[in-house]
């Protein structure tokens, strides 16, 4: 092995070196691209040291960081905030040592409690694991469709085969506002707070064509709001917002089966169904298309004797709180909801 390994922060100089090492590496995702960095930094404002390894001039590994101080959910470093993915890709053990010493040290200059890394498998042997939480739901997208439709199981399949005949319009050029308002319905009835409207706006921008917002019209008028990305061969369906009503009328299967058709036909072979959380109903769905989960080993370096988080609304510590919000008006919830929801990386 070759050289010394240096490691150094982004600059928007280094953008195309960086993209170009995430989009050969393997392990690469959208979530490890300068764009997932510049859509936090416009809409979000936080700050990102972005970590790149070399030998020389070759990029060797890179570590995406964002510093998430909040007054609510505590300072942590997180690979990737707001996203499902993200950790270290690295060429060697050397670069991901070093690329992760050097994110120790800045934990403690910036007196953080945590670093988490969100990677789909062990990175460091030393770090704690959480592997209980999440679960991934990945599997292979068939190029033929009736393959593809045999593929699902049989209880599903015939969910599907009732929106394919129903035949309603999908529109994969829905605006932004129109997405937001269906999700942010969503997510109050789940008694979740919504991010702000700017964030999946500067999404959209920053990953262009390769962020997709689908929107699936039933007899009276929007129904489901799906925004997706597709990255290397693989499509990733990541947020969707529905009516009450998508799901009696089959507009919830019909947004994900024509997706499907959409990414094969572009040369997708992978369709990426997300995280859920194990034991949900979500968890649930996604089985009953025929994806296995797989858990999520994300890993932590504690400082200070802190404790690994659990922020999410299985904690029961939470669950005040997620009733509460389901009982607030709509309207309230997305003047307060997108403060709240920018604390929770």
């Amino acid at each position: 092995m070759n050289g010394t390994v240096t490691i150094s922060r982004v600059g928007t100089e280094d953008y195309a070196a960086w993209d170009d090492y995430v989009g050969q590496h393997p392990h690469g995702s959208p979530f490890h691209l300068t764009a997932w960095r510049n859509a936090i930094n416009s809409a979000l404002k936080y700050k990102t040291p972005y970590l790149i390894a070399r030998r020389g001039e070759r990029v060797t590994g890179v570590l995406p960081l964002v510093h998430v101080k909040t007054h609510l959910f505590g300072n942590a470093l997180i690979s990737t905030a707001f996203s499902v993915g993200g950790g270290i890709l690295a060429d060697d053990t050397e670069t991901e040592n070093q690329l992760a010493q050097v994110a120790i040290d800045l934990g403690h200059e910036l007196k953080v409690e945590n670093i988490e890394l969100r990677s789909a498998e062990k990175t460091f042997g030393a770090w704690p694991t959480k592997s209980e939480t999440y679960a991934s739901y990945t599997g292979p997208l068939l190029q033929d469709a009736d393959e593809r439709l045999k593929a699902i199981p049989r209880k599903k399949r015939a969910d599907v085969r009732k929106g394919i005949k129903a035949a309603f319009p999908v529109d994969t050029d829905a605006p932004v506002d129109l997405f937001f308002e269906l999700y942010a319905k969503n997510l109050h009835a789940l008694g979740t707070p919504v991010m702000p409207k700017k964030w999946y706006a500067a999404l959209k921008t920053t990953f262009g064509d390769a962020c997709e917002i689908a929107t699936v019209n039933g007899p009276d008028g929007p129904v489901v709001g799906l925004m997706s990305f597709y990255y290397k061969d693989t499509v990733y369906p990541y947020y969707v917002g529905a009516t009450a009503d998508a799901r009696k009328l089959h507009a919830f299967d019909h947004v994900y089966w024509t997706l499907m058709e959409r990414a094969a036909a572009k040369g997708c072979t992978t369709f990426d169904f997300g995280r859920s959380k194990t034991g949900t109903g979500a968890a649930d769905y996604k089985k009953h298309w025929g994806f296995e989960g797989v858990p999520l080993e994300y890993q932590f370096h504690l400082f200070g004797g802190n404790e690994m988080p659990d922020i999410n609304p299985n904690n029961p510590k939470y669950a005040r709180f997620v009733r509460m919000w389901q009982k607030l008006p709509f309207a309230a919830t997305k003047i307060i909801g997108p403060q709240l929801a920018r604390q929770l990386a």
